[in-house]
């Protein structure tokens, strides 16, 4: 084949202008090559009798046709066909079953693939992790550079395990290597895969900055790094860890920074190491218009009633509940557990082998409950999650938006509670102020003050409630302790739900309550 080859015009067997790298073992599946650029005849071919067979095959090949091994049918243009991406990487997109693009896809694969640096602001939920793997991972099929040549970094253990599954399931049918490295477990076998010299490097920015000190960790290649859930690292005090990562990272590389939310200080990150940045901007402080939210009122003795009323409703498949502390997050998932629910907590006190186990008997539908903390809110990525229910209303207006974020995913519809207690109205306003709305009051009859144990029968959801907030102060001496016990801490007492025992207004003894003077400073479950 090459003798006939040489006797045609050399520009025959010219590879595509944009296919650098004809052939990789392992990394693809087979040669493109560019039509004759002129007719095929017998006058034009010198060859031989050892030739003849190679001859009258390329006088079979009609103009403009294309030699692979692929099939002639040529792909649809549209979805990620659109993009021409390498064989391998396509095979895997289309076996994970993505077909349509999402939007935060469309913007940013097109400037990635180009080599721009990309500003994607979104909502959770919205397909970034895809819109940075693409074209990362065609440009390692592309040009085969000396590894690592990509670093992610993203804040908590299960987001670096969730991109890393990701692109391990885009790369199926690709030669491509990744590792990752967080803390909470041992560092040895993190080292042992960085001395294989994989192409992606995953990482938590702490351990990460650990083992670069130890000289275990080669930055030197990178060529596109990337910040995922920059707001979040921010949140978490990562922001010094960042900066330090990029001083030794090269000055020449692609950088791509995905957030939910743009505060002052990322918006100076951006600005230092972005270069005319693509930006796609999707985010907006309202959750999806999938989610369907609202604030359901209730006194702070008795939401963990009204957390086991919600969950014991009628089309209950599976829920987040979410509270601030690791303490409490143990506490309720426990008490759930005992009154018969399938829950499991998640909080940042657990080991690595805990955490994993935890996520993934949520995932595969051994726990349809899983009581969490924020730290571990960008971390949940769990398809078909029906309800979010903030047991504790979030400290700040973007963590709610971020923590009902984890249902109606993938344009899914969903459905977030927020518990809310006499208290708790002040951040009420704020997130009001911040989305610029009001968020929708659900009244559940029995839960009201002075009203006992809800009815199954008599029960109303989702009727709007126009009852105003009470007054600056007055929830500090009516809203659970001495006198305002009387109109609702002795319903409990002789209704509370059987499954846990106790009613949880009594926690600790109403004796100690009263002593205090202040028995809503005695914080009860």
């Amino acid at each position: 084949m090459r003798r006939v080859g040489a006797a045609l015009d050399e520009r025959m067997f010219r590879p595509f202008p944009n296919r650098p790298r004809l052939w990789r073992p392992g990394r693809t599946t087979g040669i493109l090559w560019d039509p004759p650029p002129f007719p095929v005849s017998d006058s034009s071919l010198s060859y031989g009798s050892e030739s003849s067979r190679c001859g009258a095959l390329l006088r079979e090949i009609p103009p403009r046709s294309v030699i692979t091994n692929q099939t002639a049918e040529s792909p649809s243009e549209t979805g990620f066909h659109s993009f021409h991406l390498r064989s391998s990487l396509q095979k895997g997109i289309d076996a994970a079953g993505f077909t349509e693009l999402r939007p935060i896809q469309r913007d940013a694969i097109p400037a990635a693939l180009k080599g721009r640096d990309v500003l994607g602001l979104a909502q959770t939920g919205t397909g970034k992790t895809c819109a940075f793997a693409v074209p990362i991972i065609e440009r390692i099929l592309d040009v085969d550079p000396p590894g690592p040549s990509a670093l992610i970094v993203a804040p908590t253990r299960e987001l670096v395990l969730q991109i890393q599954a990701e692109i391990q399931l885009l790369a199926k049918f690709a030669d491509i290597r990744t590792v990752t490295i967080f803390g909470g477990t041992g560092a040895p076998a993190q080292i042992r895969g960085l001395r294989a010299k994989p192409d992606i490097l995953i990482a938590c920015p702490g351990r990460l900055l650990d083992l670069y000190k130890q000289g275990v960790v080669n930055l030197k290649n990178i060529e596109t790094l990337v910040l995922d859930e920059a707001d979040h690292m921010f949140d978490q005090g990562f922001l010094p860890d960042i900066k330090r990562i990029i001083a030794v990272l090269p000055k020449k590389r692609q950088n791509l920074l995905f957030s939910a939310t743009m505060p002052r200080e990322i918006r100076g990150l951006a600005d230092a190491i972005l270069q005319d940045p693509k930006v796609v901007e999707l985010a907006s402080a309202a959750p999806a218009e999938t989610i369907d939210h609202a604030l359901y009122p209730c006194q702070e003795g008795r939401k963990l009633e009204m957390l086991d009323h919600l969950l014991r409703e009628e089309g209950f498949k599976s829920a987040i509940v979410f509270l601030r502390t690791k303490r409490r997050v143990k506490l309720i998932a426990e008490k759930l557990a005992r009154s018969g629910h399938r829950a499991v907590g998640l909080q940042g006190n657990m080991s690595q082998v805990q955490r994993v186990k935890a996520m993934e008997g949520f995932r595969k539908g051994s726990f349809d409950i899983l009581v969490a903390t924020d730290i571990a809110a960008r971390g949940i990525d769990v398809a078909n999650v029906s309800q979010v229910i903030n047991f504790d209303i979030p400290n700040t207006p973007d963590t709610y938006t971020h923590r009902i974020g984890r249902t109606g995913r993938a344009e899914a519809t969903g459905r977030a509670c927020t518990l809310v207690a006499d208290d708790d109205y002040a951040m009420v306003k704020a997130i009001e102020n911040k989305l610029g709305a009001q968020i929708p009051r659900a009244r559940v009859q029995g839960f009201g003050k002075g009203e006992g144990r809800p009815s199954s029968e008599t029960m109303t959801r989702g009727e709007a409630w126009d009852a105003r907030p009470p007054r600056s102060g007055s929830g500090r001496s009516g809203g659970g302790g001495g006198r305002g016990r009387s109109g609702s801490g002795q319903s409990p007492k002789a209704g509370a739900a059987k499954s846990f025992g106790s009613s949880p207004a009594r926690s600790g003894g109403s004796g100690g309550s009263r002593r205090r003077g202040a028995g809503r400073r005695r914080r009860t479950y």
